[in-house]
This record gives C-alpha cells, sequence and structure tokens, in this order.
C-alpha cells in the first residue's frame, strides 16, 4: 500500500532531517531539494550514514552515480522521472507557486510517487492545495523547536555574533560584506551563484567559527543548516528576473526560520536601508501564520515533439483544473521560440528525435545570465555540434581553455565559473560527448580550481586573515602569546595587533570593534614586564631626552607620556600620565615624579628672573604688588592694565625692579630675557593651561620682528608672545619700544615721515610700516614727489642758459623747447611717501588723550607760532628724591638741566 503523507510546518521543525530517516529505511529511495547546495548537504549526510557507493547525487552540473547506489539525492530539476523507487521525498513543496520553478514542483506533486511512501515537505499554506490534488494524503504538522521573535531595526555595526545579512543582489552582498570587514573583521559569503565547492568552503568558515557574521542571497532560506541566531534583512525588495518586488512575509518567514537551530531560540530583524516590518507582518512570521497558497503553477507535462510548432503549442496549453495557472513563459521556452525563428535551425529540425534533441539543448540554464540573445545564439552553437552527431571536442576544449585561468579579481572569477558550469551541465548528457568521463572531469577539475581561487579571494576581499586566527585561538580557549619588537610593534600569533607607544597600547585600528577588547587585554597582561622596564629606563633618561610640545603633551623622546594641565598657579602646572591603567599605579606614580621634576626644573631655568622677583624679600609695598603682578603675568604685561600702580611707583622702587631686569616701556611692563623664544614658548603653554584653551596658540617664529596678525587669536595672546598688534601685523614688544624712542623726537603734531632707522628695526617696507603705524593709532597720509636725481660723482653740474659762460650761443632754442620737457618728463621718477600725525584727539590741550599717545613735539598754537619749549623728558624728578642712575629718562632730565 502507498503512503503519501504531507509533513508541513514552518522552519526548523526538522523535516527534512525526517525524511532522511524515513528514507533510509526502505531500500531505495529518491529525494528532491530545491537548491544543489542543500543536496550536497544531504549528500554528504547520508553519504555518512551509508558510505559513497550507495548514494548518488544528480544536480544540473554535478552528477555521481555509483554503479550500486540505492539513494538518489537530487535537485528536484534533475529527480530522475522514470526510475522507480520505495520511497520519493520532495522538499519546500510550497515553491509550486513560485512563478519561475513552481510547475516543475507542481509536477512532482501531482506525479511523482514511491511504491512504498511519498513524502512532501513544506509550510501549511499549502495544505488546502494538497487536500484538493492529492485527495489520499495525510497530514502530519510539526512544530517549530524554538521561538523565533523580531528585535527590529540595527545598525550593522550593532550585529550581534553568529548573524545572518541578507541582501538580494550580488552587489549588495559585496558591500554589507566589506563593511562587516571593516566593522566587525569578516563575514563568510553564500550565494546560489557560487560553485558548492566555493559555498561549502565559505559555509566551514563561518560553521567553525573563524568568522561571526554570514552575508548571504535568499539562498539561504530553502533549508541551509547553520548555526544562526539572528537574521537581518538588509532589503526588503528584489529582482524576480522582470521587476523589483516587495517580499511577502512567507517569504521573509522563510529566510528568517533560518535563526535558531533545533532548540536554540532566534531572532530576526532589518537593518541598513530596510524600513521596519509592519506588525501584523511580524505577527505573521513570529506565529507562522499566512494565507492559503491558492493557485499553484503549472505547465503542461505531455509535450508534442511532432514539430516545434507543436511543441510550442503543448507547452503554452493552459491547465484543466481551476486550482492551476499556466506558468509564465520560462527561459527554456523562451530559448525554443529563439531557435524556431532562426532558418539554419529550422533546416536541421524536421522530425520528432531532432525536436526533442532541440528542446534538451532548450534545458541548458543561462548560468551567465547574458541578454536573451546571446544566450540563445550560444545553444545554436551547441545545437549545431549536435545536429553532426556529438559535440565536437576541439571546439569544446577550445571553450574550456579559454575559461582555465585563475587571473583576476572576484567578478572576473565568479564570471568563469557560470562559464564552466554551462559546460558542466553540457558534460551530464552521456549522448552529448564521445568521451564523457573525461569531459565531465575536466569540466569539474576547472570549476573546482575556479571554486577554490575564489573562496581564496572573498576570504582575502572580506576577511581580516589575522582576526581569523585569533578568534578561533578564543574560541578554542588557546593562550595567547604576545611579543614586543624593539621599536615597540606587538604581535599575537605572529600577527601585528598593535604597537606600544611609551606606556600606553595602541591597538592596531584595523582590528575589529569584537576582538578589540580580548585583544587589548591579552596584549596589555604580556607587556606588563615591559611597562615596568621602561618605567625604571625613564627615570633614570637624562633631562635632555625629554620635552614639550606646544600643546602641552610631555614627550621622552618619540613617545608621548603624559600632558600639562593647570595647576593653583601659571608656574605650578599638575601633570596627568600616559599609562594604561593595567600597566599598574607604581608605574604611573614613577613616570609622573619623573615628568614633575623635569618640568619644575625647566621652569627654575627658564623663569629663574621671575622666580627671583618672586623670592625677593627686600621688595616692599607697591613694587612688591607690581613685582606679582608681572610674575603672575610670566613677565611680560601690558602698561594699560598696571598703568595706575606704575604711575604710583617711586624712583626707589623703579630702581629696585629695573636690577631684576624689569623694563618700564611706553606700551609694556617686561622682564626683558623673558622675551627670549624658549620662555616665550613655555610662557604660551603654561597661560594657555590657565586659560582653560582647548588649542593652545603657538608662539612665533625666533627672530622675527613683526608678523602676521594669527586669526581669532585668544585674548591676551599677544602680550604672552612677546609681541603688540598693530594693523595686520604684530610688533615685538622691545622693538615696539625702541620704535617708540625714535618717535618721541618727531613732531606727531604737525606730521613726520619715517626714516631709514624706523624701517629697518622694523624690517619692513614702507606700505607695512604705515599700516603698523596706523595700528598704533597713527593717521598716515599717502603722498607722491619726484624722486631727486643723485649728480655722479665727479660731473659738472647743469648750468642755466642765462650762466653759461658763452652766452645765448649754447641756450636752446625755442623749438626745441618742448623735446626737452619731454626729455624731463620720461626720465623724471616718482616717491610715495607717508606723512604720519597722532590720530587720538587729546582730552584738553597739553594733556595725552591716553597711555599710547607719544611724547613728541608740541602743537603750533591758535595763531601758528609755536608755544614754549618744553622739557622732552616724560617728567621731571622729584626734588626730594636721588637720581636713579639706571633710569634712561632721568639721566637725560639730568643732563639738560646742566644745559
Amino acid at each position: 500500500m502507498r503512503e503519501i503523507t504531507a509533513v508541513l510546518g514552518p522552519t526548523n521543525t526538522g523535516k527534512t532531517h525526517y525524511a532522511i530517516e524515513r528514507m533510509l529505511g526502505h531500500q531505495t529511495g529518491i529525494i528532491g531539494l530545491p537548491l544543489r547546495l542543500l543536496a550536497r548537504e544531504v549528500y554528504e549526510k547520508v553519504v555518512d550514514l551509508r558510505g559513497l557507493g550507495a548514494v548518488a547525487l544528480l544536480t544540473g552540473e554535478e552528477r555521481i552515480v555509483p554503479p550500486r547506489a540505492r539513494y538518489y539525492v537530487c535537485t528536484v530539476e534533475a529527480m530522475p522521472l522514470g526510475m522507480a523507487a520505495d520511497f520519493v521525498a520532495v522538499d519546500e513543496i510550497q515553491l509550486c507557486a513560485d512563478p519561475d520553478r513552481g510547475h516543475i514542483f507542481t509536477q512532482r506533486l501531482l506525479h511523482s510517487r514511491g511504491r512504498a511512501e511519498t513524502l512532501f515537505m513544506g509550510a501549511a499554506s499549502m495544505r488546502a492545495r494538497i487536500e484538493s490534488l492529492v485527495p489520499d494524503a495525510r497530514f502530519l504538522y510539526r512544530e517549530r523547536f524554538s521561538e523565533l521573535t523580531y528585535s527590529g531595526p540595527k545598525k550593522i555595526s550593532r550585529m550581534p555574533p553568529r548573524a545572518a545579512i541578507v541582501a538580494f543582489s550580488v552587489e549588495n552582498v559585496y558591500q554589507i560584506a566589506e563593511l562587516i570587514r571593516r566593522q566587525k573583521g569578516g563575514a563568510a559569503v553564500v550565494m546560489g551563484a557560487l560553485s558548492p565547492r566555493t559555498r561549502n568552503a565559505q559555509v566551514e568558515m563561518y560553521q567553525n567559527g573563524e568568522v561571526d557574521y554570514l552575508v548571504a542571497t535568499d539562498a539561504i532560506g530553502m533549508g541551509l543548516n547553520l548555526d544562526i541566531s539572528h537574521v537581518a534583512f538588509a532589503g526588503l525588495s528584489k529582482f524576480d528576473g522582470r521587476r523589483m518586488r516587495y517580499l511577502m512575509p512567507n517569504e521573509l518567514a522563510q529566510i528568517a526560520g533560518r535563526a535558531g537551530r533545533y532548540m536554540e531560540n532566534g531572532t530576526f530583524g532589518v537593518t541598513g536601508e530596510a524600513h521596519d516590518l509592519e506588525p501584523d507582518w511580524v505577527e505573521a512570521i513570529e506565529n507562522h501564520r499566512f494565507a492559503p497558497i491558492q493557485k499553484l503553477e503549472w505547465r503542461n507535462p505531455k509535450l508534442d515533439f511532432g514539430s516545434m510548432k507543436g511543441l510550442i503549442a503543448s507547452l503554452e496549453r493552459a491547465p484543466d483544473d481551476r486550482e492551476l495557472l499556466r506558468a509564465r513563459e520560462a527561459d527554456d521556452l523562451r530559448s525554443l521560440k529563439g531557435l524556431a525563428s532562426m532558418p539554419d535551425v529550422i533546416d536541421q529540425v524536421r522530425f520528432a528525435p531532432e525536436v526533442r534533441r532541440l528542446w534538451e539543448v532548450c534545458q541548458i540554464p543561462d548560468f551567465r545570465k547574458l541578454s536573451g540573445g546571446e544566450h540563445v545564439a550560444l545553444l545554436a552553437k551547441v545545437h549545431a555540434q549536435l545536429s553532426e552527431g556529438h559535440i565536437s571536442e576541439d571546439w569544446l576544449a577550445q571553450q574550456v581553455k579559454s575559461i582555465d585561468r585563475v587571473d583576476g579579481g572576484i567578478d572576473q572569477l565568479s564570471k568563469r565559473l557560470a562559464f564552466i558550469r554551462t559546460w558542466t551541465y553540457v558534460a551530464q548528457r552521456k549522448d552529448w560527448l564521445n568521451d564523457v568521463s573525461y569531459w565531465r572531469s575536466a569540466t569539474r577539475r576547472v570549476e573546482d580550481r575556479l571554486s577554490d581561487v575564489l573562496h581564496a579571494r572573498l576570504t582575502q576581499r572580506f576577511v581580516d586573515r589575522r582576526t581569523s586566527v585569533l578568534m578561533r585561538r578564543l574560541k578554542q580557549k588557546e593562550r595567547l602569546l604576545a611579543q614586543v619588537s624593539e621599536n615597540g610593534d606587538v604581535t599575537v600569533e605572529d600577527q601585528f595587533i598593535g604597537k606600544l607607544d611609551g606606556f600606553r597600547f595602541i591597538l592596531d585600528p584595523k582590528a575589529s570593534d569584537q576582538e578589540a577588547k580580548t585583544l587589548r587585554a591579552t596584549a596589555l597582561a604580556a607587556l606588563q614586564p615591559v611597562f615596568n622596564l621602561r618605567s625604571d629606563k625613564m627615570y633614570n633618561a637624562p633631562d635632555t631626552e625629554f620635552d614639550f610640545t606646544e600643546q602641552g603633551g610631555l614627550m621622552w623622546g618619540d613617545s608621548a607620556v603624559g600632558k600639562l594641565v593647570a595647576g593653583a598657579d601659571a608656574l605650578s602646572p599638575q601633570i596627568d600620565v600616559f599609562v594604561d591603567e593595567e600597566a599598574g599605579p607604581e608605574v604611573a606614580e614613577k613616570v609622573r615624579r619623573r615628568l614633575g621634576h623635569w618640568m619644575e626644573r625647566k621652569i627654575a631655568a627658564l623663569f629663574e628672573p621671575l622666580l627671583a622677583i618672586k623670592n625677593d624679600e627686600t621688595l616692599e609695598g607697591l613694587a612688591r604688588g607690581v613685582g606679582f603682578q608681572l610674575v603672575e603675568a610670566l613677565g611680560v604685561i601690558p602698561r594699560a592694565e598696571i598703568s595706575k600702580d606704575i604711575k604710583e611707583l617711586d624712583q626707589d622702587a623703579r630702581a629696585t625692579l629695573r636690577k631684576h631686569g624689569v623694563r618700564f616701556g611706553q606700551f609694556t611692563i617686561f622682564q626683558h630675557l623673558m622675551l627670549k623664544p624658549a620662555p616665550t614658548r613655555l610662557r604660551l603653554v603654561l597661560w594657555s593651561l590657565q586659560q582653560g584653551l582647548q588649542e593652545f596658540p603657538e608662539a612665533p617664529p625666533p627672530g622675527l620682528v613683526t608678523v602676521p596678525a594669527l586669526p581669532d587669536a585668544p585674548e591676551g595672546y599677544y602680550a604672552r608672545a612677546g609681541y603688540r598688534l598693530a594693523g595686520d601685523r604684530s610688533i615685538r614688544i622691545d622693538m615696539l619700544e625702541r620704535l617708540a624712542d625714535m618717535l618721541r623726537s618727531m613732531d606727531t603734531r604737525g606730521g613726520f615721515e619715517a626714516n631709514a632707522d624706523m624701517l629697518s628695526i622694523t624690517g619692513l617696507t614702507l606700505e607695512q610700516f604705515a599700516n603698523l603705524m596706523v595700528g598704533l593709532g597713527y593717521a598716515a597720509e599717502r603722498g607722491e614727489r619726484p624722486k631727486g636725481k643723485p649728480v655722479a660723482e665727479g660731473a659738472e653740474p647743469q648750468l642755466k642758459p642765462e650762466e653759461n659762460a658763452e652766452g645765448a650761443e649754447d641756450a636752446p632754442k625755442a623749438e626745441d623747447a618742448p623735446k626737452a620737457a619731454e626729455s624731463e618728463e620720461a626720465v623724471e621718477e616718482v616717491e610715495v611717501f607717508y606723512t604720519f600725525r597722532w590720530a587720538m584727539k587729546p582730552r584738553a590741550q597739553g594733556q595725552r588723550q591716553n597711555k599710547s599717545e607719544p611724547r613728541g613735539k608740541k602743537p603750533k598754537g591758535k595763531r601758528g607760532k609755536p608755544q614754549g619749549k618744553q622739557p622732552q623728558s616724560a617728567r621731571s624728578p622729584r626734588k626730594d628724591k636721588p637720581f636713579d642712575p639706571d633710569n634712561p629718562f632721568a639721566a637725560l632730565a639730568a643732563l639738560k638741566a646742566k644745559d
């Protein structure tokens, strides 16, 4: 008695495993599977249970048939129809509704039967159609072993381990795999277009834990058993060969069901550009509730081979049953119509055997996915060869030889694999070739060679080999040994994982996020002895090996070992060390002490004059206050900020401060040694720390009197840099004071011109000097005038005509006058000059408007007469105080008093 059973249910119910067990309980059996990848997987399982000699494998491109084979594992298309077997099974029977392949599955549903037992495995949505079309079938429903739940959208960077990301085009698969390589260390790639050998190698890499991520097409939805915990859809639409369309909930469920194997629960979600799933779709997928399939694809199995027209007509015949839907035009029918329109083919096909042979040629799949015309042209060539009896071996050898190359990248290798699959399919037809065994072996060797190279290329592109090795060792709980080279390179298992910079381990930026934590912990544990040795070496290193950066970093040689942070005052910065926590507190403290000692000595050396002012106990009263402010300002302070205190300083107090190198300039009060490049560089760093700046401004290049102004310079920068802003440039304060001395003798109200000394000390052109003077508060009036032509040495001066000793004979004639004038204009040169005047309005006659106003010559009175002479010194010394010999202004006043 023949028994027909439909084993229905969602994914992960063990339906395929159940079918294998049932088949092996019979003497003979045939099982049809939806994909050759799955067929290969089941074939290997049955071989393990029954041995190579008992199991055959039949796919479009692979034919392994031992002489005494009892069990046939096939793709559904390759199931032997005329062979009787005790057991017959068809997996994924819901594909009867597939627009492209459904008619083949429907044919198996209606006509494939085992002598003792027949099984149809698939989704519960097929129950109504099976009940109607196979009335004597009984039903067995199987529950899912584990729960499947929706986890919502998730970025690829947050994808959990053991996840599969599903895309619906080769381009998207490659893009996602590349992204995962950068973020996670690598991914295996599985696509239906891959050869079984390449696919198996990629799956093995995923299954053994070399990578934790799988990027695949919907090929994984058809029964492939992988250890997947989460399935993420990178898209929800696909190109079905004719148009782009959205996947239906039952199609998504078929793929999502790969998550959670056996008793392990699984999750599914979306990622990338895929939008969040609708709640009713989520509920349907989680609870495996889908609308019943209403129509099955059907194509007439009773073909008319009497003529090409008769064959086409029989293929296009409509079904009699309302539950069946005539299949849309498939590739083989489209190819048949194309060949039937070719005159050469029409001449070669007259009788039924020739029509049958032409139809067999049309069954060659378009693995290459070329245009319809190109595929039909290839079929025409194959048919022409067969019309001569067999395919020419020389012609076939030429086709195979052009493909047998392993150079190029993934795309080129994939194309060659698609080409060789065509000839592998051809080689399976024993009546098409004289030496079938040879060509099956030859095409298989080429396919295997291309498959191996493609696997290597995929791994090279989408897997970080270092990650693969290390993650496998970690999963096997093997201890990782780290080594450190002299230049700081750190390796684990001969794989570079980072560098040791000072006392910090810097992980290789190419390391994946997932492995980073483990690798870092492993490396730091191995580096503990190195940290101790380095800290001892650093503690005993000479001061010359240390330096600071313009941003406050502290360097030991080429390694950054710490940074300065703000302390209680500018001259007492604190130190933050760059030491990994795993190095231990003792190492960190030793580094901090060594850097602290060096910085104290550095400050003591560069700011010795300031520290002398700070520690001078003889300074009293206002002098001590001014000295304290100068120390706080790190040796340079604009006079305007402490003008009141400076005005009240008597000569004794000034003299005491001058002994410490303090200069009382018209614009700035400064300690002259603090303007040197080294103190200036450190002063800017310490000042920036106290100001809390995020980015420290750098010191101007040493040796320059003026420099261009910095855009967006922080307030107070120029004074601490030893400069004063004037227009679009800034001038060094000591040179500015020299310039101020020169300007004191100028008529700043009536106007004066710049002399060569002024331009010389500033190092500026006249135009630049004018801009500088405007920035200092002057008005600059530009003018032009004839430039005086110097008389050459030894030449006699030109006399006017009336002074000529020879009288009028040598006088120029009237007609020559215009020419002479033209000659004079041609040789006359014009020079540019500027007249400078103080631009600030005085508050009252005889008073300066502000501290920057020069003490130059006084303007004339209202009637234009000069006013009375005034002393040139800033202020007459007090009569009750002796002259300070260090004060140049006081000395000058004394000399003038003698006169």
